[in-house]
């Protein structure tokens, strides 16, 4: 089956790809997660997966700053109390749920890729990042992502 980019959306009324994340959402701020919207799940997905991502920070693999599993495919917001709602994984700060952004200091820009995924099969458990796109990679039928903004 060859993936799809087509008509899975995921948008926030907060923040637009590129634009800066509010300091609520800064892991030295609130540490709330931005509210994200989501549409065009495919028919035949199980369920959907949400990752935000930092490639700009200065470690091998970057850093991960939420894995977020078992959402429904009927979900159209993930809010404020998501890490409740859905089934919190491991984050790069040695904890479940969401971290927010905490760059270095003068680092400059880093870029926050939240990607949603809707799979052909439910995730067993709570991987971190990289096991999920090893062991569910063959199972996501479709994935988006808007991008977030944010230097300290």
């Amino acid at each position: 089956m060859g993936l799809n980019i087509q008509d899975l959306k995921i948008t926030s009324a907060q923040f637009s790809t590129g634009e800066r994340l509010q300091d609520a959402n800064a892991n030295d701020g609130d540490n709330v997660a931005p509210e994200l919207t989501i549409e065009g799940v495919p028919a035949d997905a199980v369920e959907l997966a949400l990752i935000c991502h930092d490639p700009d920070a200065p470690l091998p693999f970057g850093f991960t700053h939420w894995t977020l599993y078992n959402i429904p495919t009927d979900t159209t917001t993930i809010g404020l109390d998501a890490d409740e709602k859905f089934n919190p994984g491991p984050n790069g700060f040695g904890s479940q749920g969401y971290g927010g952004p905490q760059p270095p200091a003068g680092h400059g820009p880093h870029h926050y890729y939240f990607w949603v995924y809707a799979l052909s099969r439910a995730v067993d458990g709570k991987p971190d990042r990289e096991t999920f796109l090893r062991e569910y990679g063959d199972a996501i039928i479709e994935q988006n992502r808007i991008i977030g903004v944010y230097e300290r």
